[in-house]
């Protein structure tokens, strides 16, 4: 095809198409007063500093369990020989990532949600949902913290080769459950206070 056969609107169908910021689908406004984040000192001192201390521990346990695991790889692979405290090792550090994980992730409102509905909704009525959301998430933590009190309290027994008290292992899931609980409280109590605050003091947090 010559270029003077080329239609008049065939450069432009041929530009490549805008790509949309991927912030727009991440960052929900309505509950920025809500997250903990650390760098900008938002949330609760005490809640920042847990948070930082969680992201800290579940780095050097992913390590701890890397190096676990990767040893009983080589031994069994160049001197078909491993360890075994090591798999055992590896299921308790596996549950202590896997409950702090999630603690530090509910502080920094990273679990997954369905929030398209908030992110249509005024500041104020947005944060009706958000006062529901964590009052019921609040009351089930709070369930678990007396079934995981029951557990330490009647957990007598220890694991089979390395000898570790297994209620050391459920400590793990009361101390998220405990975090959980506390920071769901006090987003209750945020969200209560814009709920109840003047229009226009709502209308400037929700441009901030």
């Amino acid at each position: 095809m010559t270029p003077s056969s080329t239609p008049p609107n065939a450069e432009s169908s041929l530009t490549a198409p805008t790509i949309e910021d991927p912030s727009v689908y991440l960052d929900d406004p309505n509950r920025k007063l809500l997250e903990i984040d650390t760098e900008t000192r938002q949330g609760p001192a005490l809640f920042r500093w847990l948070t930082l201390g969680m992201e800290y521990l579940i780095g050097a346990i992913l390590v701890a369990l890397i190096v676990a695991v990767s040893s009983n790889v080589v031994g069994r692979s160049l001197f078909n020989h491993s360890l075994p405290w090591v798999d055992e090792l590896a299921r308790m550090l596996f549950i202590w990532l896997v409950f702090i994980g999630a603690a530090a992730a509910f502080a920094r409102y990273e679990h997954i949600a369905v929030d398209a509905l908030v992110r249509r909704l005024p500041l104020r009525f947005a944060h009706m949902l958000y006062c529901l959301q964590h009052l019921i998430i609040a009351g089930l933590m709070l369930v678990m913290v007396f079934g995981g009190y029951q557990v330490l309290s009647r957990s007598s027994g220890r694991s089979a080769i390395m000898g570790v008290p297994l209620s050391l292992v459920s400590l793990s899931l009361v101390l998220c459950v405990i975090f959980i609980a506390a920071v769901s409280l006090w987003r209750v109590w945020m969200s209560v206070r814009i709920i109840v605050q003047p229009h226009g003091q709502s209308a400037k947090a929700q441009g901030e």
